[in-house]
Formats: C-alpha cells, structure tokens, sequence
C-alpha cells in the first residue's frame, strides 16, 4: 500500500497521516508555527512495541540542505510522544546508515508498530528508490546501489519481522542533483510495493 502526499509543508501533513493510519489510544491536536502537534496517550502496560528509525540528512557536499535535520528532529518528538522508542540520526553517513538499519530490524517485532522516517536527498534508478547518506559522492550511475541505500531494504527489515503495522515515510528532496546526469534517474521516486500491514508515503513539494 502506498501514499503519495503533496503539501507544504510536508511534515505537517505526514505527522497527520501518521496520527490517522495508527491505532492511537487517544489524540488530541494544537497547530503550532504551521506544524500540527499531536498530543497522544502512551500505551498501556502490555499494549504492542512501538519502534521507530528516523534519518534526517543536510550534510550532501555538493548540495545541502537546510530542513530534513530540524524535520526529522520534530518526526522523533512526536513519535516520542506517540509512545514510541525512537532511534534518531542526523547526518548519517552510508556505514552507520546500514548499522541504524540493522539495528531497527533487530528492534522490531512481531504484533508491533514499526516506523521509518526519512528526510534528505533521494533518487530513483531503473525503478528502484535509494536514500543518499550524508557526505555521499556519486558521480556515476553504477556508484549508486554502492554508495546509497537500496529502500527496499527497510521493507525488507519489516517484513521480516512480521510485525502487525508499519509506516514508511520518505521525505526526499526532487530537485535532487545527484540524478541529472544518470540517463536511468528519473527526478522523484517510485512507487513502492509494500507488505501486507505496510503504508508507504511519499512527501513531495510542488
């Protein structure tokens, strides 16, 4: 199952789909500097394991950015605040990506909620979506599986884990410099088949 969300901001809106596509005990909601705040109840003793990865990348050097830190910062507040145990990293290079990653499937399991966040440059490839870790060079096509990270990967770790829901979230920059020279890129990513109990979103800006 897949979602593709076209706002701005867009981290206000992917909050709320988070809020509405997962089984919260209670919410209640306060607009604050253009971001909706969600309020939530922690779940109760017994109730499903609710784990959380969230990646938020500036640091490209030949193209950074200003926003997916302080977005991915305000992802990890709510999900914290949602009940969740979250993982939250900034800057991260390709290594500690994978590491992160690794982790995040050893930390989920099954009947419980999984959510994966991403902020920072993306590309697609021949149909296939990669994350690009801080500080990565690519400067040709067959560099990227390599020095990128293959999305499908964490819909692997979750499906792996059969937990009951999970949230894919992609906040990828378009206007993504790493892709105009590849003649297989294409500006944006595709769409994603997800396992049974897995939504993926993609955020993008007109």
């Amino acid at each position: 199952m897949h979602l593709r969300l076209i706002v701005a901001p867009a981290l206000a809106a992917l909050l709320g789909t988070l809020l509405w596509l997962l089984p919260w005990p209670a919410l209640a909601q306060e607009p604050a500097r253009g971001l909706a705040r969600q309020a939530v109840a922690r779940p109760a003793a017994g109730a499903e394991q609710r784990v959380a990865l969230v990646i938020g990348n500036n640091a490209y050097k030949d193209a950074p950015l200003t926003n997916p830190v302080n977005d991915a910062r305000a992802m990890a507040d709510a999900l914290r605040t949602a009940g969740f145990t979250v993982n939250l990293r900034t800057d991260i290079n390709h290594r500690d990506f994978l590491v992160a990653l690794r982790e995040f499937g050893d930390a989920l399991r099954r009947g419980g909620v999984g959510v994966f966040y991403f902020a920072g440059h993306g590309m697609q490839i021949k149909g296939r979506n990669y994350l690009i870790p801080a500080g990565a060079t690519i400067e040709r096509e067959d560099e990227v599986a390599y020095a990128a990270v293959d999305a499908q990967a964490v819909l692997d770790k979750m499906e792996a884990a059969a937990n009951a829901t999970n949230l894919v979230i992609l906040d990828a920059c378009r206007n993504n410099p790493f892709a105009r020279s590849f003649r297989s890129a294409s500006q944006g990513l595709a769409q994603m088949e997800a396992p049974v109990g897995t939504l993926v979103a993609f955020a993008t800006a007109p």
